[in-house]
């Protein structure tokens, strides 16, 4: 098959921690070797492109901030479109908080009668900021995620992500969220699209997951490919109900697809 651009996950397929993944230069290399265009999508909500592209950079790869899409700028720019200015909580880190305040979102307390709740990782998540999101859900606050990650490699193993936490304030709050907004949401696939401006049918897309970058694609109508690099194995491969289009060792096999 013919393809036109790549999408990229991040952690666990091009790197881990700050380390470029064995044999990921040498897929980059063949990606572009062959002129597609490419984007990388992560549901890691803590860094904003920018920063990303400092970390690709530690790792040898040479990507610019415009290739770089988080599921923090998703739900940035989900919420400043559907809720203008709205007096926001967020359980997240300092890059999120970050993005949705320069993006004219009101970042306030629990106990300031916010309108919209975000929740992602935050690596200093207390039961304090587990009984603020309570406060702040009881009145009907609209309740969001970044992503559903539930662990994320890190150079020294999986740690807990996104979807650790949002699912511990689902529970204090007796709520499911309103909506979760990194891959594989309907909101991450038409904003991914429209940065690449090409029909999903011209996209691979290569993860180590298959409840989020596999879903992601197939639901696109992408070409799929998972990696081994991560978080998925053979165990993983045979009970999931995503089923890629292909299995690789790592992204160094990517040129299999493309030459």
């Amino acid at each position: 098959m013919e393809y036109r651009g790549v999408v990229l996950d991040v952690d666990g397929t091009v790197v881990r921690g700050d380390e470029a993944i064995p044999g990921a230069l040498d897929g980059l290399a063949a990606i572009d070797a062959a002129g597609l265009d490419r984007l990388f999508v992560s549901n890691n909500p803590t860094k904003a492109p920018k920063r990303y592209e400092a970390r690709l950079g530690r790792a040898g790869i040479d990507a610019s901030a415009d290739e770089i899409v988080t599921s923090g700028t998703t739900t940035t720019a989900y919420l400043a479109d559907r809720h203008p200015g709205a007096r926001t909580f967020c359980i997240g880190e300092s890059g999120l908080c970050d993005q949705l305040s320069a993006a004219g979102l009101e970042l306030v307390g629990a106990h300031d009668d916010p309108e919209v709740v975000v929740v992602a990782i935050d690596r200093e998540f207390d039961y304090d900021d587990l009984r603020d999101a309570g406060v702040a859900l009881r009145d009907g606050a609209a309740f969001y995620g970044t992503d559903p990650d539930i662990l994320i490699p890190a150079a020294d193993g999986d740690i807990p992500g996104s979807g650790a936490i949002i699912n511990a304030v689902a529970g204090v709050a007796e709520r499911d969220p309103d909506a979760i907004l990194g891959k594989p949401s309907s909101v991450a696939r038409e904003y991914v699209l429209d940065r690449l401006g090409l029909p999903p049918e011209d996209v691979l897309i290569v993860g180590d997951r298959l409840d989020t970058d596999i879903a992601f694609g197939l639901a696109a109508g992408m070409e799929t490919a998972v990696v081994r690099t991560g978080v998925t194995d053979d165990a993983a491969l045979a009970r999931s109900e995503y089923e890629p289009d292909h299995v690789l060792d790592g992204l160094g096999d990517v040129y299999r697809l493309i030459s």
